[in-house]
């Protein structure tokens, strides 16, 4: 086992604890770097990601935070758009066809959308709780979970930062606390339906998958301990600019 792994599981996990996204956003660019084969590198974080997020939900549950109306709206369009993307995929590997350029593709472009949210954020001043959402949000909100779930299909990131920046932009009364419950709720099965779907094509490594969840364990628990301490105005920044550079390098070398 490459002592790098459990060390990068680590290091995404405590970031994962300390700002509450990113994960998704810096595993598989920086399973990428590590020479691991774009396909796998998607299919193994996919599969990584609900891992990770089962505890939270857990809290978020136990909290009463999670509208789940709301993440049934947006699974009915995820789900649907993850599994035309990914039938898009099985189609193009049982043609021979090489993935590379279709997944660092997807993926230099979710991480320079989600770049821009983390950098430029969003304002909410105080809001009551929305009410349940109106016709037309809703729609919109199968429409926002359609995108995501083709993105995450694709590149395993959108479920984070974009899924939450979404739910800003389309429910701005609801409280922060319930965007990021309902977000976790959301990004959950759709992660584990993508990487399922992705394990089915060959797409994971399960020595490597194991090796991540070594590290991440103990450092989703060191990230929110931090989390403590650390502002969230200085970590987004940060974050931000770390993965607008990564999706900026990654797009100039499609």
């Amino acid at each position: 086992m490459d002592p790098l792994f459990p060390l990068l599981g680590f290091v995404v996990g405590a970031v994962i604890g300390l700002s509450g996204m990113g994960g998704g956003a810096l595993m598989t660019p920086a399973l990428l770097l590590g020479g691991v084969p774009p396909a796998v590198a998607v299919g193994t974080d996919l599969l990584y990601a609900p891992l990770t997020k089962f505890c939270a939900l857990l809290q978020h549950q136990r909290n009463r935070t999670v509208d789940w109306r709301l993440a049934g709206l947006l699974a009915a369009g995820s789900l649907p758009g993850a599994a035309l993307a990914l039938l898009l995929l099985t189609r193009l590997v049982a043609d021979g066809v090489d993935l590379q350029r279709l997944i660092v593709g997807t993926l230099s472009v979710s991480l320079l959308a989600t770049a821009a949210i983390l950098l430029f954020g969003w304002t909410r001043g105080p809001r009551e709780r929305s009410p349940r959402p109106a016709r037309r949000t809703a729609a919109l909100t199968v429409a926002a979970g359609l995108l995501i779930g083709v993105l995450v299909a694709l590149s395993s990131v959108g479920a984070g930062a974009l899924g939450v920046a979404l739910l800003f932009l389309l429910q701005p009364r609801l409280a922060a606390v319930r965007i990021v419950g309902t977000d976790i709720a959301h990004a959950l099965p759709l992660a584990l339906f993508a990487g399922l779907w992705h394990l089915g094509l060959g797409h994971v490594d399960f020595a490597l998958l194991g090796s991540l969840l070594l590290g991440s364990l103990p450092g989703t628990y060191v990230g929110s301990r931090l989390g403590l301490a650390l502002p969230e105005r200085l970590m987004r920044p940060l974050l931000g600019s770390l993965l607008f550079v990564i999706g900026l390098g990654l797009a100039f070398n499609v």
